[in-house]
């Protein structure tokens, strides 16, 4: 059940992801879709092919006809669920990736209905797959689908007005998938770009394809010295981003600010790791900001559920819903931050604006899946008769772990959904004091440890 996973499934392949157990997941996986199209698509693992094979065994197998759309970004896969091909539109997509995990990682990213398929509804897709036996073969039904073409052009069409814009791009799609749609469309849009490792290798042999460690985005910022105005990174399969300028490694909540500037008043969720300078600024421009969990699913749902038009992560997922279609699109956030140039927007400066404070990184604290939530609701009752010396709490926010609002800053603790880890972060005016609130909460976490 452990690949079974909050958001996704991923696991080793073959020890964890068989023929025998794609080929169920793909069955079980019929019997909750109606209609009979699913569009798939697979990022550039050496292992995505073959587990193509036996995912579309299992569908057909469940009376399901495959949209095949070969090597794309995960962002393709959910355009192609908003999309008709000659006539068919298919009821559900899935994405074969292992996102940012390491070469010998694979997975699956479902949308049925241009929703998540996510939470429990995978829960219980491994509890059936379980106990389920091989499902009978039958011939395959597989209709080839050019879904990455009808994305480029949906590109070129929205973003035509960029043909004059000098700037000098660099990027790095790191052996990813981003490459076979972003190298077309920067040629075609006449862009002065440079790319490296644009060339899709699923044993990523020049660094790991995760553009939220600092170490993967080491080249990249040597060519933006050298050669560059602003610098792009992605993920393994297209749906995060990086965006360094000369002065700014920009994070997704930053991002976030610089992309309402082009919007009228919008409403924008944030995950429970967005810094407060993000929600603070937005109230005060007049947009409506919404702390939300961490996830892709979870923020998906939320924007469906309250009609905001943008959604965030730290770690550069970017979801537009204005003018697009609400899920997290690397390279559709690249054209909309190559757009803020074009209108005249000096990314620097508009951080520059902005109250300067200190946030650390993600912490991760080692802990076990038994423990891990168990951990987090005793940190809830530690925190209602806090030690003596804790610093004084002026709000707690539970819409995901714990997020601690202190009167100089905040400090984060939370579960991860997917691996068997809290995660923490801290945020205050100046490092020291930043420090202090990472040390206090890590004594209460000591001590909700020592009490289960």
């Amino acid at each position: 059940m452990s690949i079974y996973r909050e958001y996704d499934i991923r696991g080793i392949v073959p020890e964890e992801l068989s023929q025998s157990e794609v080929t169920k997941i793909g069955y079980a996986l019929s019997r909750r879709i109606e209609g009979e199209y699913v569009a798939v698509g697979y990022d550039a693992r050496t292992h995505s092919p073959e587990l193509f094979e036996y995912l579309s065994a299992g569908l057909c197998a469940g009376g399901k006809t495959v949209l095949f759309m070969g090597l794309v970004p995960t962002p393709v896969n959910y355009f192609a669920s908003f999309q008709s091909f000659e006539g068919i539109t298919p009821s559900a997509s899935v994405m074969i990736t292992g996102s940012h995990n390491p070469s010998e990682y694979n997975g699956f990213k479902i949308t049925v209905a241009q929703a998540p398929f996510f939470g429990e509804d995978i829960y219980a897709l491994g509890r059936e797959i379980a106990t389920m036996p091989m499902p009978l073969h039958v011939s395959p039904k597989i209709i080839p689908i050019n879904a990455k073409e009808r994305y480029i052009d949906y590109m070129l069409s929205q973003f035509e007005h960029l043909r004059t814009l000098p700037t000098r791009i660099v990027y790095d799609c790191g052996n990813g998938a981003a490459g076979v749609v972003l190298d077309e469309i920067f040629e075609r849009l006449g862009l002065h770009v440079k790319g490296i490792y644009t060339n899709p290798d699923g044993t990523f042999p020049n660094h790991h394809p995760d553009p939220s460690d600092a170490h993967t985005l080491e080249d990249i910022q040597a060519l933006l010295t050298q050669e560059g105005d602003i610098a792009f990174a992605y993920d393994g399969d297209g749906d995060r981003i990086a965006v360094l300028t000369h002065k700014y490694n920009i994070k997704g909540d930053q991002m976030a600010l610089l992309y309402t500037l082009s919007m009228d008043q919008p409403t924008v969720i944030g995950e429970v790791k967005c810094s407060q300078v993000m929600y603070d600024e937005l109230e005060r421009r007049g947009c409506k900001a919404i702390m939300y969990k961490t996830g892709h699913s979870n923020l998906k749902v939320k924007m469906k559920e309250t009609g905001a038009d943008l959604a965030c992560e730290v770690s550069g997922h970017i979801f537009f819903k204005h003018r697009y279609f609400g899920y997290d699109d690397a390279i559709y956030a690249t054209l909309r931050m190559l757009e803020l140039i074009h209108e005249g927007i000096d990314l620097d400066a508009e951080l520059d604006k902005l109250p300067q404070v200190y946030s650390t990184e993600e912490i991760k604290v080692k802990t076990t899946e038994a423990e891990k939530f168990r951990l987090i609701d005793k940190l809830k009752e530690l925190l209602q008769n806090p030690p003596q010396g804790f610093p004084a709490i002026r709000d707690i926010i539970t819409v995901d772990g714990v997020r601690v609002i202190f009167d100089h800053g905040w400090a984060l603790v939370r579960a991860s959904n997917t691996t068997p880890i809290l995660v923490t972060r801290f945020e205050s005016s100046d490092e020291a004091t930043a420090k202090h609130y990472e040390a206090v909460m890590n004594d209460l976490i000591a001590q909700a440890k020592a009490a289960l």
